[in-house]
């Protein structure tokens, strides 16, 4: 297979791996990328995994990428907070939450973040455009919360500089509150009304 067969069959790949080549063309010889590599058609992204120099690199390239690095996860915490409007946008890296454990990627694209999250809490993200897990509005400021339990003050609710307009217009607080029960937790309960509050008079 030459490189433009090649990547005729993987354009929509955001990034590939040995296993997926040769899930198409088992007698794919690996020495291959390591010459397209040299040639400057195709750069490493991480161990084992690969993407085309010419992509443009966009926010939903990147969410693509943090889904498949690290998986399962779904893009949550800062990033979805930013992404919601509701923090300034951060230029530290894509965060994301995994039930494995927390781990760090630090790649040519940006730096990947993941925190664990037990598996009864890996829910509250959709499917944006059929091929990014996204955390929710309310799941990202839950994730937030309970994976950041200190903070529990006005003045550390401060620090977090969330936008107060945009977070009640988009709340859904029939939704917040049945994620919020699924958590179990009742330091996370005290925590989030009086995250809310503070919100609601701030």
């Amino acid at each position: 297979m030459n490189f433009i067969q090649f990547k005729t069959l993987f354009k929509d790949f955001p990034v590939f791996s040995v296993s997926d080549i040769r899930s198409t063309d088992p007698a794919f010889d690996r020495r291959r990328l390591t010459e397209w590599k040299y040639r400057g058609y195709i750069q490493k992204v991480a161990k084992g995994l690969y993407m085309f120099s010419d992509v443009n690199i966009t926010e939903n390239i990147l969410f693509r990428v943090a889904n498949i690095l690290y998986s399962p996860s779904y893009i949550s915490l800062e990033t979805a907070l930013a992404f919601y409007q509701l923090i300034p946008e951060i230029t530290y890296g894509i965060t994301s939450v995994s039930t494995r454990r927390t781990y760090h990627y630090n790649t040519p694209l940006t730096h990947f973040n993941y925190r664990t999250l037990s598996r009864p809490l890996f829910f509250g993200y959709t499917i944006q455009q059929n091929t990014v897990r996204l955390s929710s509005m309310e799941k990202a400021i839950l994730d937030f919360l309970y994976l950041n339990p200190e903070l529990n003050k006005p003045d550390m609710f401060e620090s977090i500089r969330i936008n107060r307009e945009a977070f009640l217009d988009q709340l859904d607080e029939v939704l917040f509150n049945k994620y919020l029960q699924r958590f179990k937790s009742n330091a996370l309960r005290v925590r989030t009304s009086r995250f809310l509050d503070w919100m609601s008079y701030a």
